[in-house]
């Protein structure tokens, strides 16, 4: 589920899906917004297999969990390293 498996596809690993989303906040976005910049995302990147909400916050929670994201006021944005 989160690296790609036997069963789970490299463009529906949750690593895979963390890293385009890393790759989308270029600002601080509220989550519909950056939900909106990843669809835009992997469209224009011919990444067409399915991708639904729940998995979308599951990847939110890895960048999390791995320290890549804060959230300030609402908004979601790449953490800072000292």
């Amino acid at each position: 589920m989160i690296t790609p498996t036997k069963g789970i596809a490299p463009q529906r690993a949750l690593l895979t899906i963390a890293a385009q989303v890393s790759l989308t906040l270029t600002e601080p976005m509220t989550v519909s917004q950056a939900w909106t910049a990843l669809k835009t995302w992997r469209a224009k990147n011919a990444n067409n297999s399915a991708l639904p909400f729940s998995w979308f916050v599951l990847a939110l929670d890895v960048l999390y969990s791995l320290g890549a994201l804060q959230m300030q006021n609402g908004l979601i944005h790449k953490a800072v390293k000292p």
